[in-house]
């Protein structure tokens, strides 16, 4: 069972610091290091099919070089009484 260090506990190292200004980042790259030791090599990737084409956009399509603005809507007519 390991015990866990909080990060403004006391150093282990007994300087009388907190342990994130004093060895929290030694241990953290000590532990980084650890463990890209124990990771295995990537293997060979299979060759992969290229993207598919992008779907059509629903709704609205306007004339090219109208940046997606909509033109405003005709004025409503007979609603008045």
């Amino acid at each position: 069972m390991t015990i866990s260090i909080g990060r403004n506990d006391p150093c282990h190292c007994g300087s009388g610091k907190k342990y994130k200004k004093c060895c929290l980042e030694k241990d953290e790259a000590a532990r980084a290091r650890e463990s890209a030791a124990q990771v295995p090599p990537p293997a060979e990737a299979a060759p992969t099919t290229p993207p598919a084409a992008p779907k059509p956009q629903h709704g609205w399509q306007g004339v090219k070089g109208d940046r997606g603005f909509r033109p405003p809507p005709p004025p409503r007519r007979g609603t008045g009484g």
